[in-house]
């Protein structure tokens, strides 16, 4: 009876031990297809070399492009989504410091800013931003995915030191009732999003102002507003990403020149 019951354990902790090493190779899979999948890709390396019209400063905090011509004092801060790099975002922001705009990227701590500290270090390093350049009066500030939600979170903090707020793919403001801002409010979402669904973004409508300006990228998904792999859980674009990315780039432009110009 002893022998049987411990060849009965024997075989117990033999299983146990198996889906130990099974969860631990699904574990292992799942971290290098999520890690590949938001890996930056399709980037012109032109695109991070400083150039007659444009100086690209990639620092630690932050991916920075500044026009050799400002236009009016204004600019741009935008914040990565999660796990995103800065990079992934040039093809969408560069043009806009061609254009003639500064645009600052927000990198985020540890590239997915876990916790909610590392939020708040984010939002510092574009309070640091807008210290740091007191030649430019007026700050745009929007993100993508979770750089949404720092940009609305930010927005109700410190709205004062903002000009203008464009949220992109994101399903935020959720708790955040800034439907107060007295300034231009452009909130920007793809039909095919599966990580920022359009009913859950039409769902928070309250929480921005009556005149926020509402965009629809008809075909558009989550991972196209930057240029890295498809998203976990995110539905098929049935346009291309620089279609795609030019919507929001003219958004953002429209924006910045109305208050350059005051319209």
């Amino acid at each position: 009876m002893l022998f049987k019951i411990s060849k009965t354990g024997k075989h117990r902790g033999s299983f146990h031990r198996w889906i130990q090493f099974a969860f631990l190779i699904w574990a292992v899979v799942s971290t290098l297809w999520l890690a590949n999948s938001m890996r930056t890709q399709g980037v012109d390396p032109a695109l991070m070399q400083s150039a007659s019209l444009v100086t690209v400063v990639d620092e630690g905090t932050t991916l920075a492009f500044f026009p050799g011509k400002q236009g009016g004092r204004v600019g741009l801060i935008f914040f990565c989504g999660s796990g995103v790099s800065a990079v992934a975002y040039a093809p969408l922001l560069r043009p806009i410091a061609d254009a003639g705009y500064p645009v600052v990227v927000v990198k985020l701590p540890y590239r997915f800013a876990p916790l909610d500290a590392h939020k708040e270090e984010a939002i510092d390093r574009a309070l640091k931003v807008i210290a740091d350049h007191p030649g430019i009066s007026r700050w745009v500030v929007s993100g993508h995915s979770l750089g949404g939600a720092l940009a609305a979170r930010m927005a109700k903090a410190h709205h004062g030191l903002i000009a203008g707020l464009v949220l992109v793919g994101t399903t935020h403001p959720k708790q955040d009732d800034l439907s107060f801002l007295q300034l231009p409010v452009t909130k920007i979402y793809a039909m095919n999003d599966g990580v920022a669904p359009v009913d859950k973004v039409l769902s928070n409508q309250d929480l921005l102002p009556k005149k926020t300006k509402w965009v629809e990228i008809v075909g558009g998904n989550h991972s196209q507003f930057g240029h890295y792999g498809h998203q976990l859980f995110d539905g098929d674009a049935t346009i291309s990403r620089e279609a795609q990315q030019g919507v929001v780039r003219t958004e953002l432009l429209d924006v910045l020149v109305g208050l350059r110009t005051g319209t």
